[in-house]
């Protein structure tokens, strides 16, 4: 896939910010035996085991990885998740996804978390725009940026060659 546009994050920045958002991550759970990270399908799953790979080198917690499926088109159907909800009942959750747009796709992500209870619930994304539709915030971001309504994100995760382009 060939995307064109102004890189706005390359590959390196991106593993920095990852690293980045890891360590608040663990700041804010340091004294939890597991952690739960919830990615948004595609792309927001794939920032989350980014995230997780960067999470087990650096804490002895051990750190679960679930896929939360969202149909982004009609996000009022039903949210699913690739792990049971009693797996994360009463543990931190950090729900990820790579950018915050709208805010649509997220909100309804932790619309379904608030049915289970959480000892502590966070956002993350790698990508945070300030053109929101709904009253939502990312706890932890990668880079924040003020874009036109008409402009674009488009993160592209590739073997060693990971981008963001403002198209």
């Amino acid at each position: 896939m060939t995307v064109t546009g102004n890189i706005i994050l390359n590959h390196q920045q991106i593993q920095h910010k990852t690293r980045r958002i890891a360590y608040q991550i663990l700041e804010s759970n340091v004294n939890e035996e597991e952690i739960i990270i919830a990615g948004i399908a595609k792309n927001g799953f794939v920032f989350a085991e980014k995230i997780k790979t960067e999470l087990e080198k650096i804490t002895p917690a051990t750190i679960t990885l679930c896929e939360v499926r969202i149909d982004k088109q009609n996000p009022l159907q039903a949210v699913t998740t690739s792990i049971d909800k009693k797996a994360y009942i009463n543990k931190p959750l950090v729900l990820i996804d790579d950018v915050l747009n709208s805010g649509t796709t997220l909100i309804y992500g932790v619309k379904h978390f608030l049915d289970v209870p959480l000892k502590n619930f966070k956002t993350a994304v790698l990508v945070n725009r300030n053109h929101k539709k709904y009253p939502i915030k990312a706890d932890f971001k990668g880079i924040s940026l003020s874009t036109s309504i008409q402009e674009h994100i488009d993160v592209v995760f590739a073997e060693g060659k990971d981008k963001a382009y403002l198209i």
